[in-house]
């Protein structure tokens, strides 16, 4: 049994290996391989977290014979494990559920290149789930930034490659903030491991004007994340980011690239400064007003979005504001929170990115609202995930959305802090009309009868049946059944775990508490 220690360290191994392999395959059996090492993958995670949660305690993988800065650890636990596993099934489902379409946006000769790109992100996104180790994170953070960046240009389209500029310009600065500021925590402390760090940081607050060079190192490490992340006001970039990648690459993006780098701050706040000093400190306020504005603002930009694929884009940027609005809020109830919204946003606009395509399919190819009428009459599979999300987003019962919004709403009683309590409160109800205005407005849209941009465009269908060498050789005018399925499939599996949250939320929120008593 205690050969499952080794696990964490293997997805991360064999993810690097299976890059490789990637490039060395054909870009359909590329894809079959990496769907199957992916399912691997999940059960070697699903093992991990079995053992943690039979153990009761945490475990702390060595490589090599040095201790940091020469050698460094990872560490998994129930809350390290627990995502793993999530990220790595919504990671299969965006690459199932997006398959069709990587056909029409990539070129065929590159399709093996951007497994070969996915393999490498899925290292580095469970490199910064399991590091322990906080020069090792800011390694891996490049690597996610570059891989993240090969996965949005390789659609090759003049907008695309302008978004994946700007994109990695952005992401290039936040890293070196990041870097600056692992700097400063290093001279400070001496340390790069994150509890050896954890216990001289305290040391260094306790003594006099010690809490401002830690503060100062603390928010350049927090601004760098906030803009890879998309913490408003860094949120401008989601849109163009988003909307013009292929319906895979967003996913994974919005879904799983963000939320890395959010938990990775996380693991900063709690393993490296020591929950405690940082809600002492100035930057838990300044957060919580942040994510409270970029809840308002991102969802004012949804409503006066012209087209569905940047209205999902900034209702990103919304629901990135509750998880920091949680971070900033504090209190037991408010860090869990903010994990579960973690989960909830992920299985949700997952499915979003993979689903507005589908409308557009029939409608033209146009993500135009007024051209998307009565697409949901017409892609009825899509039109129903699409209404589900929409649900989830709005905060319906019954979804994951509303226990996210239902526990912010109690963290906020329970801290007893009337400056806390008020904008919360306020917040949630602001936020929660918004989100109906447009989500709801989009699915009156798509189910009120009319052809839309059918009727101004030929539609392109993205379904099409494969010669040995993958080259597409017709749109037919319907889709397949293997093309229905490879949509249906990954859409019922990530409907599922949203309900499962939604209805079972006390089972995540249990999880999750068990991984932050084991983060001490």
């Amino acid at each position: 049994m205690g050969f499952i220690r080794n696990f964490p360290l293997f997805t991360i191994i064999f993810s690097l290996f299976s890059s490789v392999l990637c490039m060395m395959l054909t870009g359909r059996r590329a894809q079959r391989y990496t769907v199957c090492y992916e399912c691997f993958l999940i059960a070697l995670t699903g093992a991990v977290l079995w053992y943690v949660c039979k153990t009761g305690e945490a475990f702390t993988y060595v490589m090599g014979e040095f201790p940091a800065p020469w050698g460094n650890e990872i560490r998994a636990g129930v809350l390290e494990a627990m995502l793993a596993l999530v990220f790595l099934i919504i990671l299969l489902c965006s690459v199932l559920g997006g398959w069709r379409f990587l056909l029409i946006d990539v070129e065929h000769s590159k399709i093996n290149l951007y497994f070969t790109l996915i393999n490498l992100l899925t290292a580095a996104l469970m490199s910064l789930v399991w590091t322990n180790d906080i020069f090792t994170g800011y390694v891996f953070l490049e690597i996610l930034t570059l891989t993240s960046c090969g996965i949005l240009i390789v659609r090759e389209i003049g907008r695309t490659t302008l978004a994946a500029v700007r994109y990695m310009v952005l992401n290039l600065l936040g890293s070196g903030l990041f870097l600056l500021g692992v700097v400063l925590l290093y001279s400070l402390t001496g340390h790069l491991l994150m509890l050896p760090m954890r216990a001289a940081v305290s040391e260094i607050v306790a003594a006099p004007g010690g809490a401002v060079t830690v503060t100062f190192s603390l928010a350049i490490l927090t601004i760098g994340l906030g803009i890879k992340s998309g913490l408003f006001p860094f949120h401008f970039w989601m849109p163009d980011t988003y909307g013009t990648a292929t319906p895979t690459s967003a996913a994974i993006l919005s879904a799983l690239v963000s939320k890395a780098y959010i938990f990775l701050l996380f693991k900063i706040y709690w393993r490296v400064i020591g929950i405690e000093v940082f809600e002492t400190l100035p930057i838990r306020r300044i957060l919580f007003g942040l994510g409270i504005l970029g809840m308002v603002f991102g969802s004012v930009s949804a409503i006066r979005a012209d087209s569905i694929h940047k209205m999902v884009a900034f209702s990103s940027a919304a629901q990135i504001g509750y998880i920091y609005m949680g971070l900033g809020m504090g209190g037991p109830l408010g860090y869990v929170t903010a994990i579960f919204q973690i989960l909830a946003h992920a299985v949700t606009k997952s499915l979003l990115f993979l689903t507005t395509p589908r409308l557009a399919r029939v409608s033209g190819d146009s993500l135009l609202f007024q051209n998307l009428q009565g697409s949901g009459l017409r892609d009825k599979s899509a039109g129903i995930f699409f209404t589900l999300c929409a649900f989830s987003m709005v905060g319906i019962p019954v979804f994951a959305g509303f226990s996210a919004k239902l526990f912010f709403a109690v963290a906020a009683v329970e801290t007893g802090d009337l400056g806390i309590l008020f904008p919360t409160m306020l917040a949630l109800a602001v936020s929660s009309v918004l989100n109906a205005l447009y989500f709801i407005r989009t699915v009156i849209r798509i189910y009120t009868a009319g052809r839309g941009g059918a009727d101004i465009y030929a539609p392109r269908i993205y379904a099409a049946e494969h010669n040995d060498d993958d080259t597409p050789d017709s749109f037919p005018e319907t889709e397949t059944l293997s093309g229905r399925l490879s949509y249906w499939i990954p859409a019922l599996a990530l409907t599922g775990m949203n309900l499962f949250l939604g209805l079972f939320s006390w089972v995540a929120l249990d999880f999750i508490r068990r991984g932050l008593a084991m983060f001490a």
